[in-house]
């Protein structure tokens, strides 16, 4: 098949979907981009835009010691759309790399509206064409109609967890005479020297009545889902809560490096808010994700001390999220075993994260487009985030099989053991980011090379 014979089919416009499009319409292939918003929205969504963002709107870190970072600088190099929408719409979070999420969703939006090789149809895809190359990059909320045609396809069923998203606040609504902006030990301050954090100190007793009110408070009914797990990294608050009583102190309440400069002193505990646009008019509750009632968030949550009057332009809610046995159903190229021209991308595929998701929807291109043009494609090796997480979705033992951040546990070890063992943390994992970048430099070497022979 050539590029020009037929459109590739990809059903969704997330982020992996998105992503693909991009690879394919740049390699001159046509695409069809189907996406169901927003004449069927989804329990999470909002808007009808390209790769919106549904929960945080953090890529998280943008540095080479952490593995997304890595994974972010990888997808820099291969031409990736979604990170140059991603720093294009940066607002200030230290070492993370948090977006607008309008403005983002809108510059993914535009660049794939210009681009004349894709077209984007707005309509709900319920079954997979029997004709041509296919992209399945529906997400975690895939429609009941295109789930089912998915199982009839796999033969599999579907394995599901729940997620849950934090609520947005008004900073205007928000106590200044309390709250104070501040990054943990004043680190990679990015704004004037006021930090990219606005943290609520809370004494002992104020966190222990938060506390009680969490795991007391009234939750989202699971319905017929009771028996599906949480992803562990995104945990709702009352979650930890009523796994101990001072979980939330070790974990996204933890106020160390985080002294009160009107006090001088650490408090017992600290809720934290980031900039959710660029504006910084709107804040998102760091590590605040909730399954508790819209009223039950309202009640509590102003128990926060400088959240006392506080007007939420978004509460937190609870979807759930599904993903295939990708192990036993893909191969190493996000093909389906079944029928290798269909391709899997995103967090169906068990992969969780924006960043890796859209990585998934960048190697799910790359590869379309050389099987467009009769040529096999490769991953890359698993030394770089991109090899290590195809070889998670497509090889980790499928009872063992959940979702999955990018991490440096994915990635062999660097350098051998004697001497790593003489390097601090930090030199061990900047070692395998440098190894990584320089073996993807060599693999899209070796691609561009392949991709011109005859």
């Amino acid at each position: 098949m050539h590029a020009s014979d037929s459109p590739v089919t990809i059903i969704g416009a997330g982020l992996a979907g998105s992503e693909a499009a991009w690879q394919l319409a740049r390699r001159g292939i046509p695409v069809r981009l189907y996406e169901m918003r927003p004449v069927k929205m989804t329990p999470a969504h909002k808007t009808g835009k390209c790769a919106e963002l549904v929960c945080s709107n953090t890529f998280r870190a943008d540095h080479l010691e952490n593995a997304v970072g890595l994974l972010h600088e990888e997808m820099r190099m291969l031409g990736s759309l979604i990170m140059h929408c991603a720093d294009r719409s940066r607002i200030p979070a230290g070492t993370a790399l948090a977006v607008d999420r309008e403005q983002f969703s809108e510059l993914v939006s535009e660049a794939l509206q210009r681009e004349p090789l894709i077209e984007l149809i707005h309509e709900e895809v319920s079954s997979i064409p029997e004709q041509g190359f296919v992209l399945v990059a529906s997400g975690p909320l895939t429609s009941d109609a295109l789930y089912a045609a998915i199982q009839r396809l796999t033969g599999e069923r579907h394995l599901s967890f729940f997620d849950a998203i934090a609520p947005v606040v008004n900073a205007e609504t928000i106590d200044m005479g309390v709250a104070y902006w501040k990054n943990r030990y004043d680190k990679h301050v990015s704004d004037g020297g006021k930090g990219d954090y606005l943290n609520c100190p809370m004494n002992k007793e104020q966190y222990e009545a938060f506390i009680d009110a969490l795991i007391q408070a009234e939750k989202v009914a699971f319905k017929d889902f009771e028996n599906i797990p949480f992803f562990e990294g995104c945990m709702p608050i009352e979650e930890m809560a009523e796994r101990g009583r001072d979980t939330p102190r070790f974990g996204p309440m933890k106020p160390v490096g985080l002294e009160d400069p009107r006090t001088g002193k650490i408090p017992h505990a600290v809720v934290q808010l980031r900039r959710d646009n660029r504006l910084g008019n709107l804040l998102n509750m760091v590590g605040f994700q909730t399954k508790m009632t819209y009223g039950a968030q309202k009640r509590v949550f102003r128990m926060i001390p400088g959240l006392e009057k506080a007007e939420f332009f978004r509460l937190g809610s609870l979807h759930r999220n599904t993903f295939i046995k990708s192990p036993v159903l893909l191969d190493g190229t996000l093909r389906l075993k079944k029928d290798p021209r269909i391709l899997f991308a995103g967090q169906i595929t068990g992969v969780e994260g924006y960043v890796e998701s859209a990585s998934t929807g960048l190697m799910a291109g790359l590869f379309l487009a050389r099987l467009c043009r009769g040529q096999p494609p490769t991953p890359p090796p698993e030394t770089t985030a991109h090899g290590a997480l195809l070889a998670h979705i497509s090889r980790t033992r499928a009872e063992d099989f959940q979702p999955m951040n990018i991490n440096f546990g994915l990635l062999p070890p660097a350098p051998p053991d004697e001497a790593r063992r003489r390097l601090s943390r930090h030199e061990r994992r900047r070692r395998i980011s440098e190894r990584a970048l320089e073996h993807l430099k060599r693999w899209i070497t070796a691609q561009s090379q392949t991709a011109n022979s005859p």
